[in-house]
């Protein structure tokens, strides 16, 4: 299985390592951020949804669960589950509905999605040496 590992330490870096991200996930749209919290899961989201094209602000969807943006010809929703407790409560929020389409889907906390994801990029943000890094894989459902 392939995986992809990017220097995201230096926040200068972000248009850089977001461009390597999107190239290596190909046609794959949808994207789960497993990473500690205060890691920099959200400050990235916001570099791949400038990279993408989108104009307006960026911001963390904690209390909402979900922001949608506009970019050129698509949508760019951006989940933080890290509120919910059920699959219930991601059935009630629609969840589906956004997962199909051509639209990008970046999505904090994923553990509980993980049955509604036929493919995704599983993206883990880690540190080795004080340097911040993304490793991204293809991950399928069995």
């Amino acid at each position: 299985m392939s995986i992809i590992k990017i220097n995201i330490n230096d926040v200068a870096q972000h248009q850089e390592a977001a461009q390597q991200l999107l190239e290596f996930a190909g046609s794959e749209r949808v994207f789960l951020f497993d990473a500690p919290m205060g890691s920099g899961k959200t400050t990235f989201i916001k570099s791949l949804c400038h990279y993408l094209g989108v104009k307006n602000a960026v911001s963390s969807p904690t209390y909402s669960i979900v922001n949608e943006y506009e970019a050129d010809d698509m949508r760019v929703y951006h989940f933080d589950l890290y509120r919910l407790k059920s699959e219930a409560e991601l059935i009630d929020i629609g969840i589906e509905d956004y997962l199909i389409g051509n639209n990008y889907v970046f999505i904090e906390w994923p553990e509980l999605i993980m049955t509604f994801i036929t493919s995704a990029i599983k993206v883990e943000i880690k540190f080795e040496d004080n340097i911040r890094y993304i490793y991204a894989q293809l991950i399928k459902s069995s």
